[in-house]
This record gives C-alpha cells, structure tokens and sequence, in this order.
C-alpha cells in the first residue's frame, strides 16, 4: 500500500501507528486482547482510508472526520473550505498517550512542502510528539 493511501484525511500518519498490522506486536495484541477482550483478528488496523474510519479504537460509531471529508469529497481536511474545524482541535486528555494532536501540525506540513517531504520527516515527528520536551516560547526541543 502507498504511504498516502496510509495517511488519514485528518493527518494522522497511520503507517507509524502501534496498531497498524505491520507495526503491531504479538505483545501489544495479547495486551489488548487481555485488557479489552478484542478478538485477535479485530486487533490489527490497515488504516483509516482502507477500513473506511471503522476499527476496535474508534468506536462503534467510526470515525468522523472520515465521513466528513468523503461528504465533502476532498482528499485531506486542508482541502476543505472549513479548514481548521473543530474535528481538528487538539485536546490535552490522552495527548501523552495518543498523536491526534499532530494532526493540525502534520496537515500544514504535508499543505505547505508536499506529501513526500513531510513524509520523509513523519516518523521524526511523531518521536519528537512522545519524546520531545515543551519549552514555553520555543516550542518543542529534544
């Protein structure tokens, strides 16, 4: 699968994710397995655009920033004229532990230098998003 058929409207780099099947470890699945009670076959993600927003961590309802973007038929959330909306709007509950946050910042990049230079530096990112230290009037540093 091409990396942009891996990367969801919203700018989430699904190809970087734990739970994307190639990424996913028989230790996270058996954790997952244990702590949810998730069917071993329902564990492994393929990606957003590939499963149409539906998977064990998005809920029953799916995912809807992907329903909003196929409505209006725009292939990245940038594209649309209600770009930033509030599906975008980054939230500090669960932000140590999920990268829904990136997704404003990796939208921009991809909108602003192309999708294969952000890609290039995607995985850069998102260790930067768990690893990276916030210094207060200048960002994020090592």
């Amino acid at each position: 699968m091409e990396k942009k058929g891996l990367t969801a409207p919203c700018g989430l780099d699904c190809f970087n994710c734990d739970l994307y099947v190639e990424n996913l470890t028989d230790k996270l699945s058996g954790l997952i397995q244990e702590k949810l009670s998730i069917p071993e076959h329902e564990i492994a993600c393929r990606g957003c655009r590939q499963q149409d927003g539906k998977h064990f961590h998005l809920g029953p309802e799916g995912c809807s920033t992907l329903d909003c973007v196929k409505r209006k038929g725009v292939d990245f959330c940038f594209n649309c004229d209600d770009f930033p909306c509030l599906y975008l709007a980054p939230t500090a509950d669960g932000a140590a532990r999920y990268p829904h946050n990136m997704k404003m910042y990796n939208l921009c990049r991809i909108k602003q230098f192309g999708f294969e230079k952000w890609f290039k530096e995607s995985d850069m990112i998102r260790k930067k998003y768990f690893t990276g230290k916030f210094v207060v009037g200048r960002g994020q540093e090592d």
